[in-house]
């Protein structure tokens, strides 16, 4: 027990680390250094950015010509799209209401025609009444020809008028050939008879008249006659 004290005591004065005379080492904590960086490196960006973004005047005023400029283009689309949707509905109106006026005066032009024709029918009903009475033939007659001369009436009420044929020259474009007669040198060409009147309306042909051409004799067959 003894030699165990002595050896603890003379250990310091062996290594020369007596508390007296050993000089006092200064220690750094570097985790300390480290972690005040890693907290200012931390903090910069924050700072960068708080700070305010400055532009230069001509930029800002560029981007506001910009806005502005794009506001109007905005405005006049929204106007355009305004304008063609009234015009459209103009236009849908207008169309429907030019279709009710033709449907209406195509129904007034038939119920015309029909009053012209009724004269006629009731024409055609005397006419066959006298003859079943045993009447004249002029009496009959008469009536067909006021038939005639009533359905005549009821075309031009409407516009239509007969086509002239007889002893006109042949026209094809008013005339349609049905058959041709043997005629003199200056008839050649010329409708001598007509079948069945043709009639127009207005610029508008509703039937060609078929009417008898005159044919010259040609020279050879005069010779070989």
């Amino acid at each position: 027990m003894a030699e165990k004290d002595s050896a603890e005591k003379d250990w310091p004065e062996e290594l020369g680390t007596s508390e007296e005379e050993s000089p006092r080492v200064r220690v750094n904590d570097r985790r300390r250094i480290r972690l005040g960086e890693e907290e200012n490196e931390g903090e910069q960006p924050a700072a960068e950015e708080s700070a305010p973004s400055v532009k230069p005047s001509y930029i800002e005023e560029l981007e506001a010509r910009t806005r502005e400029a794009e506001q109007k283009v905005t405005d006049v689309q929204s106007r355009f799209e305004q304008v063609r949707s009234e015009l459209k509905r103009e236009t849908d109106e207008l169309r429907q209401r030019l279709a009710r006026n033709a449907d209406e005066r195509v129904t007034r032009e038939k119920a015309a025609l029909l009053s012209a024709l009724l004269p006629v029918i009731d024409n055609l009903q005397r006419a066959v009444e006298a003859a079943e009475s045993g009447g004249s033939q002029e009496s009959l007659l008469n009536g067909l020809r006021g038939t005639i001369s009533g359905f005549e009436s009821a075309l031009a009420q409407v516009g239509a008028e007969p086509v002239d044929a007889l002893a006109q020259a042949f026209d094809p474009e008013l005339h349609e050939a049905v058959d041709t007669t043997e005629v003199e040198p200056e008839l050649d060409g010329q409708v001598m008879a007509q079948y069945s009147r043709g009639y127009r309306l207005g610029n508008q042909l509703l039937r060609p008249a078929r009417v008898q051409v005159g044919r010259a004799k040609s020279e050879s067959e005069s010779a070989g006659a």
